[in-house]
């Protein structure tokens, strides 16, 4: 006689069966590498992607990304050599080399970044305490960044983290001390404004004094021309009535005596003269 299964049965030994496949067989994505774990201790070394076997409920599974990945620090205080306090704004590109020394040291991405931050934090305090501000923030940078770099990435090599590239992103002043650099700039750019206002002054007063001096010179100048170009005509007229005088000293005696009776006997004006006075002379 034939045993009837019940479906109940049939679904519990389906579930069974796999739920037991699914804790034997796992897959790695190919931007990951892999532990296999047992009580918690790493078996093996690490693995690639693809499928793999393990046994079921007494090993798992832990991944880790092997792609590069980003780190943005919070901002950080660091104070330079001449005693100057910067707020430095950094970040940081790594990847896990070494799946099983990272497991092993930091146990999670998260660790790794913890232990990432401390150690770039700590080598970018000793390297831009090795200079000063003005240093750090014109022409020192990408020689501190190398050395920043060189230091953690050895510094790293013993949590299985390969550091790729560090580099600062922003440096700001203490929001405490902005307003005393703000206020020692502006008053800076004041006694710079009054120097150049001095020196314009300066300039604009020896301009003048030069345009002064030029003006009394040409003025002079101009006046002993006048002088000597009158004098000129004076005497060139002195010589035409001179001239005039010798042609026809009659004439010329007769048409004075006209001129001074026309300006001196206006209305109403009263002479009293001998009738022989010279001045009736051509009136007899």
């Amino acid at each position: 006689m034939a045993v009837q299964k019940s479906p109940v049965v049939i679904i519990v030994v389906l579930v069974l069966l796999l739920l037991g496949i699914s804790q034997t067989f796992y897959t790695v994505d190919q931007t990951q590498k892999a532990l296999l774990l047992q009580m918690g201790k790493p078996v093996g070394g690490t693995i690639g992607p693809g499928l793999h076997f393990k046994l079921p409920f007494i090993q798992n599974v832990t991944t880790f990304d092997h792609r590069i990945l980003e780190y943005d620090a919070d901002p950080a205080e660091i104070i330079t050599r001449d005693k100057k306090t910067l707020v430095v704004d950094n970040y940081a590109r790594w990847r896990i080399e070494d799946t099983l020394k990272f497991y092993r040291t930091a146990r999670t991405e998260a660790g790794g970044v913890s232990r990432l931050d401390d150690i770039v934090y700590a080598e970018m305090r000793v390297a831009m305490g090795r200079y000063n501000l003005i240093d750090i923030v014109n022409f020192k940078r990408d020689e501190i960044m190398e050395t920043v770099l060189v230091e953690s990435r050895e510094d790293l090599k013993s949590y299985g983290i390969k550091l790729e590239d560090v580099r600062i992103k922003r440096t700001d002043l203490p929001p405490e001390n902005q307003q005393a650099i703000f206020a020692r700039m502006s008053s800076e750019r004041e006694r710079k404004a009054k120097q150049y206002r001095s020196e314009g002054e300066e300039q604009a007063a020896i301009i003048r004094a030069e345009a002064d001096k030029d003006r009394t010179i040409m003025l002079a100048e101009a006046e002993r021309k006048s002088q000597v170009l009158r004098g000129e005509g004076d005497a060139q007229a002195a010589k035409i009535y001179g001239d005039a005088y010798k042609q026809g000293e009659e004439f010329y005696a007769f048409t004075r005596s006209l001129e001074a009776y026309r300006k001196s006997l206006g209305e109403k004006t009263s002479l009293v003269l001998t009738p022989e006075s010279e001045f009736f002379r051509y009136l007899q």
